[in-house]
């Protein structure tokens, strides 16, 4: 093999790149599926259940078919003539396209109108009747684990990756996925234990609020299907919907543009199934479109009951740990059963527990389903452990900080999995936090009602794996370079930090570089956009790809007994082999990370190629009369091992933390006892602003590196987020002396427990 001739170029790794698209966006020019308009298109509205659990009875449509303007009206009676099993899904095939014989959460879809005009199908949507027989529902996740109430009758698993095979449910119950971690002898370390701790911490249910709502779009052509998608997983959407049909992968085309954020509300299939089972109908162009209500129907972040018991010796060190998790999963269980097992197995914390057991459910219930989120569980886990690490600390007379250090896991040791810990730097990033918030100087305590606190958390996450990542390059003639991924760029700058990659090695700069967006027909296999594994993965892929064009190149100069210097010689190379500086040249890179499933105890010696690492410190302020809390001081501090480029990872931690302070104090779906949603807009559904940001916002990523990363590097999206919510529950403690158990952290819960804590509880 000819070996790759030193290039000489400015290095591109480390350079603070403007995002290649950013031109395009700030003057209106970038492109969005939302932008899309084809001849003939028809526009789609959907009847949705009123109900949480129902059977259908029958479905008028006569009076919606009957309005001027109205091409069809759509029920799973017609889907079924198309698809006979019309159901999807990534873990289980349980999801129908449109619900048949029953609903099983608010909001569920029932029917489409069609038309020309999105208003005629919005209106003739409105007097579809449906006739429902209501029955009995269940909501929460603990009551439902055990309930009698079941959401599906029957299970069928997906079999689509290989860490889910095993994957069956519990028969006769409402779990989808019980995964279990045994490591060490937990009875004898809590029979010995000095100290034992039980606390139980709640999530609440919240949404993604991407601001480009969900769409998709899909048209026949060419003997097959397009679909134009709003999709984090276009890879994943070509070969599902390829199942469902029946037909080979080349009659499926998916193409998607820019995203306007996703945060694992876009992945799998959302709209992709309803909008070809249309198209195919209607034998025109349909686009479906949510509203931002509709997305709160379509899928959520899982709500939890983490239950935490930890045996502590006398020293302040953890011995044993017992965790059970719930996951409230929804109706449908679209990703839920790798989110219960990939963040489960994380339950115990970054810390050195030599006895640990760990049951984490994934649970079926009458409520939206829930998926992916930006953090992919990790929050809620970190959200227990961290709570339980500071009242620990408090209860022991240790400094929270102090606390950490004695009992964090370090590099060379095992995880309760069994998997070594390899370039993970818990220590100096918690380390960092500390430093930034000056925490061994003493805090200004406040006076009169004005108290203050501050707390610290940090958090770790297990990259997901197994997944695989395709990449392309080809070089032109005139030495210029196109790449071709299915990575989604949705604001997380993954088109610049991928073309960086491909111009390190090339001895080009990135903005030489023209990233392709995502379309199967062209761009290779990518697993999907999602948990942070777009650097790590892809990364390599394109690294090997850039590295395998050069290899090309280089035996191509052999082969002609020419000289080989830089990709500036591709065209005289060229020009010699074809007559004229033309032509294409092809380097392609695939990257697997190894990986070992886990056995019947949860353990495997290669259960994650890499660790994200995020720790959080705060400051507030409390009103002890009101409850009121401001949030005086954040530090954000990552380990993304080698930064790409240090302007994304500067926005992408505050991006992330900020979003987390959506879940800490303000985000909340709100059911009644009937499963009705009453907050599905932002006009009560609020996210933070620019006011709820304190003034004193600090971001930094460690200096650090991942070995096997591409240049060292690994993901980032995340990890401004673990570590936020427990740090502002510490903080408040530390203020006024109360615990908050569960989120989100309110004025009113703050009042209702400084009121219990005065022995003068609030009356409702």
């Amino acid at each position: 093999m000819t070996s790759n001739p030193p290039l000489k170029g400015e290095p591109q790794v480390g350079r603070r790149v403007d995002r290649l698209e950013s031109i395009a966006k700030v003057t209106g020019a970038a492109d969005y599926t939302h932008n899309l308009e084809l001849p003939r298109m028809l526009h789609a509205k959907l009847v949705r259940s009123p109900h949480a659990h129902a059977r259908i009875l029958g479905i008028d449509t006569r009076e919606a078919a009957a309005m001027p303007g109205v091409a069809m009206v759509v029920t799973a009676r017609e889907v079924m003539r198309l698809i006979p099993d019309p159901h999807y899904g990534p873990a289980f095939h349980d999801q129908p396209i449109l619900a048949i014989d029953k609903v099983r959460h608010v909001g569920e879809p029932v029917a489409v109108v069609l038309a020309s005009d999105p208003h005629v199908a919005e209106a003739a949507a409105g007097v579809v009747a449906v006739d429902y027989e209501r029955l009995p529902a269940v909501f929460d996740e603990v009551e439902a684990a055990t309930s009698n109430v079941l959401v599906h009758d029957v299970l069928k698993p997906a079999g689509t990756f290989p860490d889910l095979k095993h994957l069956a449910g519990r028969k006769g119950t409402n779990v989808a996925l019980d995964y279990r971690l045994r490591h060490g002898d937990v009875d004898k370390a809590f029979a010995e234990a000095a100290h034992v701790f039980d606390h139980t911490f709640r999530t609440q249910q919240v949404m993604h609020v991407p601001l480009e709502p969900m769409v998709t779009v899909a048209e026949l052509q060419k003997g097959g299907i397009v679909i134009h998608t709003a999709s984090q997983s276009p890879s994943f959407v070509r070969i599902e919907i390829a199942r469902l049909l029946g037909w080979p992968e080349n009659r499926v085309q998916v193409k998607t543009r820019l995203l306007g954020g996703g945060f694992g509300a876009k992945l799998y299939i959302k709209l992709e199934a309803l909008a070809v089972a249309l198209a195919l109908l209607a034998r025109r162009p349909v686009r479906v479109a949510l509203t931002m209500e509709e997305q709160f129907y379509t899928i959520t972040k899982h709500a939890t009951t983490f239950r935490i018991r930890s045996a502590v010796n006398a020293e302040g060190r953890i011995t044993g740990r017992r965790c059970e998790v719930h996951w409230n999963g929804g109706a449908y269980a679209d990703i839920g059963p790798r989110v219960t097992q990939k963040s489960g197995f994380t339950a115990s914390g970054p810390y050195d527990i030599e006895n640990v057991q760990i049951d984490s459910y994934q649970v079926y219930t009458h409520l939206p389903p829930a998926g992916a989120f930006r953090g992919f569980g990790i929050t809620q886990m970190v959200w227990g452990y961290e709570c339980q690490a500071d009242l620990i600390a408090r209860e022991l007379g240790l400094d929270p900080l102090e606390f950490r250090r004695r009992n964090l896991l370090e590099n060379g040791r095992p995880h309760p999995t069994g998997t070594i810990m390899k370039d993970a730097a818990l220590r100096l990033v918690l380390d960092r936090v500390a430093e930034r918030m000056r925490w061994s100087e003493p805090i200004t305590r406040g006076e009169g009602t004005l108290r203050r606190g501050r707390g610290i958390g940090i958090g770790f996450k297990a990259l997901v794996a197994p997944t695989t990542s395709v990449a392309t390059i080809t070089l032109g003639g005139d030495g210029s370079c196109i790449l071709l991924i299915s990575t989604v760029d949705m604001g997380q700058g993954s088109d610049t930090a991928m073309a960086m990659v491909a111009a390190d090695v090339l001895g080009l700069r990135a903005e030489q570089i023209r990233v392709v967006h995502p379309d199967t027909d062209v761009t290779p296999y990518d697993m999907a956009t999602l948990g942070s594994r777009s650097t790590f993965h892809m990364g390599n892929a394109v690294k090997l790809a850039a590295q395998d064009l050069l290899t090309r190149l280089a035996a191509l100069a052999d082969e002609l007994g020419m000289p080989f210097n830089s990709i500036g010689d591709a065209g005289g190379l060229l020009r010699k082999k074809n007559g004229m500086p033309a032509g294409t040249i092809v380097g392609t890179g695939s990257f697997i990370p190894p990986y070992t499933s886990p056995d019947a105890d949860g353990r495997s010696p290669d259960i994650t190629p890499n660790w994200m690492i995020g720790g959080t410190g705060v400051e507030v302020e409390v009103d002890t009369e009101t409850g009121h809390f401001r949030l005086l001081r954040i530090e954000n501090v990552v380990d993304c091992g080698t930064p790409l480029n240090p302007k994304v990872v500067e926005t992408q931690i505050s991006g992330a933390a900020i979003m987390q302070l959506g879940m800490v104090h303000l985000e909340k779906m709100e059911f009644d006892s009937e499963g009705q949603l009453r907050n599905a807009s932002f006009s009560e559904y609020k996210i933070p602003g620019i006011h709820d940001i304190p003034e004193h916002f600090g971001c930094e990523a460690v200096d650090a590196q991942q070995g096997t990363g591409p240049y060292g590097a690994k993901g980032l999206g995340e990890s401004g987020c673990f570590g936020v919510a427990s740090a502002v529950a510490d903080a408040i403690h530390d203020a006024v002396g109360v615990r908050i158990l569960s989120l989100p952290i309110t004025p009113e819960t703050v009042m209702r427990a400084l009121a219990e804590q005065r022995g003068t509880p609030l009356i409702d």
